[in-house]
């Protein structure tokens, strides 16, 4: 037991995550972050103060207990700090990754009031690693089955959690996915150099072996509908994402050289096509890639665009750095290998030649006013500033939105003026036993919040299941 003076733990400094060198990365797909050693795992958990009133806990949208399992860390025993995390958290390698903790748990620390917070996601990452190279991803003892059986529409962040919960509760689960693999936006949109792919793969695995059925190649709308899927289960989970790609509506959007971000990183990610020799998926590989965006899609594009031999790959935002909504570590990273900023920048229109392939994006510059209603300064234009950007890709990674696939062969589930279906307190639908989150329910939000969703769905399908 660590018996560290809470006066020693605010004179730790916070560690460093050891990391590629910038440009070396740039050239490859291997991970960036290259993990805790135990010896730094401990080191930065002596600094958590173990508050009693744990904000951090009320910032994670899964509920991990954080004072806990770091405290198994200060002891030395990560046995039990894997077994802690593992008990609340049914993806932690992934959430140890891209979860946006200094928004959350870190955002909350007690420690960042004066100075940096505990780096709980890089712990989390640690212990979680460290549980699966061990073999000791802590599967927990067989529940008694209940007899009941639930459908989970879509194996990405909330899918995956609902079933991993629902699996531990006894209740036989099986996951209808539409690609050819499990993961969602994990495999198709996050690159491999941000959440290795094997990762994904262990996770759905530990899944799997916890009893949970996956079916892939399977479009709920087209394959089931969702009727037919009521007649065969006690309960649906509707997680099916928020994959359809907006557009910027603007003059040369459909020349040959513009894609839409998801299905630029999903060619990449799941489709590999970044080896040509033995993948059979096609990308362009421009020397000039212009990434229009400023969240994460558009960090995870353009570095991509870089890793594939972009000679110059840029992100074309209409704001300032300080705005934008990407992950301050994603814009960093960014930067160092080597990412073109053209900053309070808008797109007028694509330009193209004669036989419609990109030659440009006209732009135009912004200054900015008054904050609008997401709080950020709204941009405004500055009058004759219109130039054109030498470009031959252009990627526009400016949101999704709902698929209405699945929702148009139910007219029953009641949706909003977006097209997400809409939900009770517990992630009930407008049709009894059918629940349903994530992005679908909030629109393009972030993997720990669908996580967030799945868990909190799971527990109301139990509770439903009980007294149906």
């Amino acid at each position: 037991m660590s018996t560290i003076s809470a006066k020693e733990r605010m004179q730790i400094a916070r560690q460093l995550m050891p990391e590629q060198e910038g440009l070396q990365r740039s050239g490859n797909f291997k991970e960036v972050n290259l993990g805790f050693s135990e010896q730094l795992a401990v080191l930065e958990a002596q600094r958590c103060l173990q508050c009693k009133d744990a904000k951090c806990i009320r910032g994670c949208p899964v509920q991990v207990n954080i004072p806990r399992f770091i405290q198994f860390i200060t002891n030395g025993d990560l046995a039990g700090a894997a077994k802690s995390l593992a008990s609340d958290n049914a993806l932690p390698c992934i959430s140890g990754r891209v979860c946006p903790q200094e928004e959350q748990c870190e955002g909350s620390c007690i420690r960042g009031a004066k100075g940096q917070p505990v780096a709980i996601g890089y712990l989390e990452r640690f212990v979680a690693d460290w549980a699966l190279n061990q073999g000791s991803a802590a599967q927990e003892e067989a529940p008694a089955p209940t007899g009941k059986k639930v459908a989970v529409i879509g194996a990405g962040p909330a899918g995956l959690t609902a079933a991993g919960e629902l699996a531990k509760k006894g209740h036989d689960v099986t996951i209808y996915e539409a690609l050819h693999k499990p993961g969602g936006v994990l495999v198709y949109g996050i690159p491999e150099f941000r959440l290795p792919k094997k990762i994904v793969a262990a996770e759905v695995d530990r899944l799997t072996k916890a009893g949970v059925k996956i079916e892939c190649n399977v479009v709920i709308g087209r394959t089931y509908t969702i009727p037919e899927l009521q007649a065969q289960f006690d309960a649906l989970f509707i997680a099916n994402g928020a994959g359809l790609p907006v557009f910027m509506n603007v003059p040369g959007e459909n020349f040959k050289g513009v894609y839409a971000a998801n299905e630029y990183l999903t060619r990449v990610n799941l489709m590999e096509a970044y080896d040509a020799e033995s993948a059979n998926t096609p990308v362009l590989i421009g020397q000039r890639v212009a990434v229009v965006g400023g969240g994460n899609v558009a960090m995870d594009a353009v570095r991509t665009a870089k890793r594939l031999g972009a000679e110059k790959a840029m992100i074309v935002y209409r704001r300032t750095k300080e705005e934008m909504p990407a992950r301050a570590e994603e814009i960093h990273h960014a930067a160092q290998e080597g990412v073109d900023f053209q900053l309070l920048v808008a797109p007028l229109e694509v330009v193209g030649d004669e036989k419609r392939w990109v030659t440009g994006l006209k732009c135009q510059r912004m200054e900015l006013g008054e904050p609008d209603a997401s709080g950020r300064r709204k941009p405004q234009p500055v009058a004759g500033s219109e130039f054109v950007l030498d470009c031959d890709v252009v990627v526009v990674a400016i949101g999704t939105k709902s698929n209405p696939l699945l929702t148009a062969t139910c007219p029953e589930l009641k949706l909003n003026k977006w097209g997400n279906i809409e939900t009770d307190e517990n992630g009930m639908t407008s049709l009894p036993g059918v629940f349903a989150g994530g992005d679908i329910v909030r629109g393009a939000a972030t993997v720990i919040l669908a996580m967030g969703d799945g868990k909190n769905a799971a527990q109301a399908i139990d509770r439903y299941l009980k007294t149906a």
